[in-house]
Formats: structure tokens, sequence, C-alpha cells
């Protein structure tokens, strides 16, 4: 980081049902990885990940969530002070992608009011890799999505596609956004912990 570089933190939140790829979705991105095998997350997990993006030093901490209905309530307190809100669906289970209003809806009703307008809303269209399995329509989605106010990336966990492009391109919008909004991203760390140090990586598609 340079001396020109401003220090940004972004909250980044993943939400969805239960075997979506939530948790796959958090390790390509943030490892580069895939792990075949479906292990529910309990609660909540976070991975650090630092980028540059044009004259900002981001760390981002992405919260991977539950999606079964008994981590709801433990679920709802890792929601506020989000920037970055991604709802992820699987284009194979047509019933993922209705539920997202019901995660909506509790994304909205957990949040601080001092929040409204500053998240960065998207819905993940998961699991492109199985095209010849896929239910949900490429046109239903992004009808559905544009009926919600929300962008739609099709994207894979599995062999990587889009992934790295749709998340910076909300990690973009949200920078300018925080450059706008002095109360934006200010230091949404979670209590008990300290600012990962990492080895910054360059966007390059920022």
């Amino acid at each position: 980081m340079t001396a020109t570089h401003k220090k940004l933190l972004l909250k980044v939140l993943i939400l969805g049902d239960a075997s979506v790829g939530k948790t796959s979705l958090m390790q390509r991105y943030v490892k580069g990885g895939y792990k075949e095998g479906y292990k529910a997350t309990i609660g909540a997990d976070f991975l650090p990940k630092d980028v540059v993006v044009q004259d900002h030093f981001v760390t981002m901490q992405i919260w991977d969530t539950a999606g079964q209905d008994r981590f709801d309530t433990l679920g709802r307190v890792f929601y506020r002070g989000t920037d970055i809100c991604v709802f992820v669906y699987d284009v194979t289970n047509p019933a993922s992608l209705e539920n997202i209003h019901k995660w909506k809806q509790q994304y909205v009703e957990a949040q601080s009011s001092t929040m409204d307008g500053h998240t960065v809303f998207a819905v993940f269209g998961n699991k492109a890799d199985l095209e010849d399995k896929r239910v949900v329509s490429q046109k239903r989605a992004e009808d559905w999505c544009q009926a919600n106010g929300m962008p739609h990336y099709v994207v894979s966990a599995k062999d990587g596609h889009n992934v790295e492009q749709a998340f910076a391109v909300l990690v973009g919008e949200a920078t300018e956004r925080a450059d706008t909004g002095p109360d934006f991203a200010n230091g949404s760390i979670f209590p008990g912990q300290e600012e990962p140090q990492q080895r910054p990586e360059r966007c390059s598609n920022c």
C-alpha cells in the first residue's frame, strides 16, 4: 500500500438457502479453490480478502451464513453493518430463487436505518457448470432480479466462472459509494476480530 492509497473496510454478506453453494463461492473467491462434498455452515463463518481498487486498499470481511431455518435467529446478528449483500440461488433449484424474497426481508428487518441506501445488493445464480441440469432459465432469473431491483450474475463456484468478475463489480461500486458517503463502511469489523493483515492482491477486473 502506498501513501496515496486510502484504507477501506467492507463487510460482505452471503445469504441464501442451504446447499446453494455459499461456502464454495466464498472459498473460490478468497482462496481460488473448490472442494467436493457438502458441509453445512453452523451459524456463520468468515474469510478476509485484501484487494487494491483504484486508489483504495480494500479489506473485505466475507461472511458466509447458515441457510437452515434452525440457525435463522443466530444468523441475523451478522446482518448489521453490511456493505455488500449477495443473495445466492442454485440454477438447478427454482425454489432457491423464489426464497431470496425471504432472505431480503430478513436482511431489511435486521438492518439499521442508518444503512438505508448504502448496501450494494446482487443475486448470484450458482452452479452454472451444471448446464444440463439447469431448471431456472437465464430469462426467468433476469426478469425476477429486474423486478426486485437487483443485478444478476451467473457464476460457478466449482470452475470459477464469473466469480472474480462479479465480485469485482460489487467491490468497485461499494468503493465508489464509500467516497460519497462519509458514514458508509466506517470500520464495521465484527466485535472481537482484529483487522486481518494479508498481502494485498491487485483486483485486475476493477
